[in-house]
């Protein structure tokens, strides 16, 4: 499958084939980088996670395969392959690997 980066615009690719799994890793990778935002996939083995942290901007957050235990504010929702959540502006949220998993995030700054 074809690699998402500067070189491959407009070219389709497949999401999931485009990061891999790494045993006990979190692997990311970068779509696309502006000042006005983020599109960055991840890939995270089992038993990974991000810890709480808090983000000035809302986030997207597409599950791809797998699936995910996002907390935001304290609060933890289980969000499945094909599903999507919006993780809002200064509050804080993580993300933990109850089985592997790979999302895609879009990052929106504002101006």
């Amino acid at each position: 499958m074809g690699h998402a980066d500067e070189t491959s615009k407009g070219t389709p690719f497949d999401l999931a084939d485009a990061v891999a799994y790494a045993d006990g890793s979190v692997v990311s990778k970068t779509l696309l980088k502006k000042e006005s935002g983020n599109i960055t996939l991840f890939a995270f083995d089992k038993g990974q996670g991000l810890s709480e942290h808090t983000a000035p901007f809302d986030a997207v957050v597409y599950i791809i395969d797998g699936h995910a235990e996002v907390t935001i504010g304290g609060d933890p929702r289980s969000v499945s392959s094909g599903r999507m959540l919006i993780m809002p502006a200064n509050i804080p949220h993580a993300l933990h690997a109850t089985e592997r998993f790979k999302m895609l995030l879009v990052m929106i700054r504002s101006q």
